[in-house]
């Protein structure tokens, strides 16, 4: 898809590769950087929001090379990796996700992805997550791709079925939450939310890295 992109995007694009070889010098070839970033931003390339294609491709990219050292141990992990995985990543695996960096204040690496997912958040879960203090206006939905599993601690699904590989030596739960795509209303939504926050909570204790 690189080869597609406009002079402008693709100047864009050819900026944010420049931009990770110098954060993973040293780490990964520029070879591996580039085919990263080529394949997220073929990942994320049928999103409505293409103008902000070569950020979030950036930003994706950046996830994965990170992910894929931690998984190689070539970059050290300073905090428990939670991953959470579902269909669209639009809604309850970014819920889970932005709850978990509120209740730990941050001492919990996480990460979400999609098994098929959508082109953007769903915008009653950005509400009600924003009455509770996470702004999800930045949160894009991602593909779940290996290295994100590889590098996990913790790996929670809810209703992707087979999607996420299985390694050993990793935690996994299987979460059965109502998906906010089919809710009705916004205090369903809300629900939902509650429940996942729940969760949440009894997960981080028993990561001992609940905050006070």
């Amino acid at each position: 898809m690189t080869e597609m992109l406009d002079p402008v995007t693709r100047a864009h694009v050819e900026k944010a590769a420049e931009a990770l070889q110098d954060e993973f010098a040293g780490v990964f070839s520029r070879e591996t950087i580039e085919r990263f970033l080529a394949e997220s931003v073929d990942l994320l390339g049928d999103s409505k929001i293409a103008v902000f294609v070569p950020v979030l491709a950036h930003r994706f990219a950046r996830e994965r090379l990170k992910a894929l050292g931690q998984a190689d141990g070539l970059i050290a992990k300073e905090q428990p990796e939670v991953l959470f995985v579902c269909v669209q990543n639009a809604g309850r695996s970014q819920m889970a996700a932005g709850l978990v960096t509120l209740r730990s204040s941050g001492a919990v690496h996480v990460r979400s992805a999609g098994s098929d997912p959508a082109e953007l958040v769903n915008p009653l879960v950005a509400e009600v997550m924003g009455e509770i203090g996470i702004d999800l206006a930045e949160a894009f939905p991602k593909p779940l791709t290996d290295e994100v599993v590889r590098a996990a601690d913790v790996v929670v699904t809810m209703g992707c079925g087979d999607a996420c590989p299985i390694y050993p030596g990793k935690r996994y739960e299987d979460w059965v939450v109502a998906d906010p795509a089919e809710a009705g209303s916004l205090d369903e939504v809300r629900a939902i939310r509650d429940d996942v926050d729940s969760r949440v909570l009894r997960l981080l204790d028993e990561l001992d890295v609940l905050s006070a």
